[in-house]
């Protein structure tokens, strides 16, 4: 019996022996499981982060435009078609540089969010704006820009209103008037700093000519730049929560969803793509600027109506379809962020910092959009400001702002441009 036992134990004993040096065998993880497990895991994340930034919209699908507008100034150098190929490819660029800045907010918090928004909000016009301020076509920057100004507040914003007036023709959609206003009162502003460099110009009441419309326009700029500066602030901090309308239920319940939306990729991805997306703009832009000109002859159009209408539609693509997407879910104070904000952005923003970088690069860029632009400008701002006084849109108010727009158009298509670079017809 007690041999029995010992036999028992010691027959015990080995499997234990057996087990302690097979057991750590099984789990014990080797140097080949990991890397290839990390390589793995690196992989799936990229594979994922690939999928949900260029194959989750179909507008990504005018991507291979850009390359292709490369081949052709390579090959052919015919300028018409590199014009409208970089067109046609920066377009989508504009729009995913937009949502990786979205996403780079909800790790930044509102008021870091706030200033990304302001400096890539629109950092398609600003990158066409520098290399043709390097490029000394200042009057191609003055265009665009105000070209991304008006059609904001016409095209884009009518057809938000037209759109959401169709799917709700049986009440008028409503609106906060408070934060349209503040908006409306920053632009009038814009053009009052476009408008004195002009009338001092064309008046001839310089008191250093050539001098002291250019000083001035410096000096309204840094202004400018203050003012939008501590708009920022005021909105974001100071009163974040004045312009909310509480009796939309609709937009309560917006803010209320938004406050549960998580990031869809992480934010060194973000900074990556952020980068990527800033860098392909940037080599498509200089191809752009070069390409102006002889678009311009090649296809018989004043660089006038290039600048103020064919450029803005790279910028303003994804601020189009946001915008109607959003009125058709009756969310129209979005809408008017996105429009009028955007608007507000280039006007406070844009205009005076491309003043401020052509003074760093010794460009001469100025205030002085010139008489028949300013006027435009003047117009448009205060048209806007009557159709949004009363806080509510409707699609005949939609129409009447989109037909607007067509009459700017087709003015810009007749306007030949005293400044042009191009010179007169022949």
């Amino acid at each position: 019996m007690g041999t029995l036992i010992r036999n028992g134990s010691a027959h015990f004993e080995d499997k234990n022996v057996y087990a302690s040096n097979v057991m750590p065998q099984k789990i014990r993880p080797t140097a080949e499981g990991l890397s290839s497990r990390s390589s793995m895991t690196w992989q799936s994340s990229v594979y994922r982060s690939i999928k949900i930034v260029i194959f989750s919209t179909k507008l990504n699908l005018l991507m291979p435009f850009g390359p292709l507008a490369i081949l052709v100034h390579a090959f052919s150098g015919h300028n018409g078609w590199v014009f409208f190929l970089c067109l046609l490819g920066i377009t989508p660029l504009a729009e995913r540089l937009g949502y990786a800045t979205e996403q780079l907010a909800f790790y930044t918090g509102p008021t870091i969010g706030g200033l990304l928004n302001a400096t890539f909000g629109n950092a398609t016009e600003l990158i066409i704006g520098i290399y043709a301020l390097r490029n000394g076509m200042t009057r191609v920057v003055q265009l665009s820009l105000l070209g991304s100004i008006l059609s904001n507040m016409l095209l884009v914003l009518g057809c938000a209103f037209f759109a959401g007036g169709l799917v709700f023709y049986r009440k008028e959609q409503v609106f906060d008037k408070a934060s349209a206003t503040v908006n409306s009162g920053l632009l009038l502003m814009a053009v009052m700093g476009l408008l004195f460099p002009a009338v001092l110009h064309f008046t001839h009441t310089e008191v250093h000519y050539g001098k002291s419309e250019l000083a001035l326009s410096r000096f309204s700029s840094c202004i400018m730049l203050v003012v939008y500066a501590a708009y920022l602030f005021f909105q974001l901090n100071t009163r974040k929560d004045s312009y909310v309308p509480l009796t939309e239920v609709g937009y309560c319940s917006k803010l209320k969803a938004d406050d549960d939306e998580v990031p869809e990729i992480t934010k060194f991805e973000t900074i990556v793509w952020l980068s990527i997306m800033t860098a392909w703009i940037s080599i498509l832009s200089e191809y752009l600027v070069d390409a102006i000109e002889g678009a311009s002859l090649a296809w018989n159009i004043p660089i006038a109506f290039i600048g103020v209408i064919l450029l803005p539609i790279v910028g303003n693509a994804a601020e189009h379809a946001s915008a109607i997407m959003f009125a058709m879910k009756d969310k129209l104070d979005i809408s008017l962020g996105v429009a009028i904000g955007s608007s507000t952005q280039i006007s406070m923003f844009g205009i005076p910092f491309c003043v401020v970088v052509g003074w760093i690069m010794g460009e001469p860029m100025d205030l002085n959009f010139q008489l028949f632009e300013t006027a435009t400008l003047f117009i448009t701002v205060i048209v806007v400001a009557f159709f949004l006084q009363e806080g509510t849109s409707n699609y005949f108010k939609g129409l009447m702002l989109i037909l607007c727009y067509m009459i700017v158009a087709a003015s810009f298509f007749v306007h030949e441009d005293p400044s042009s670079e191009r010179g007169p017809k022949t």
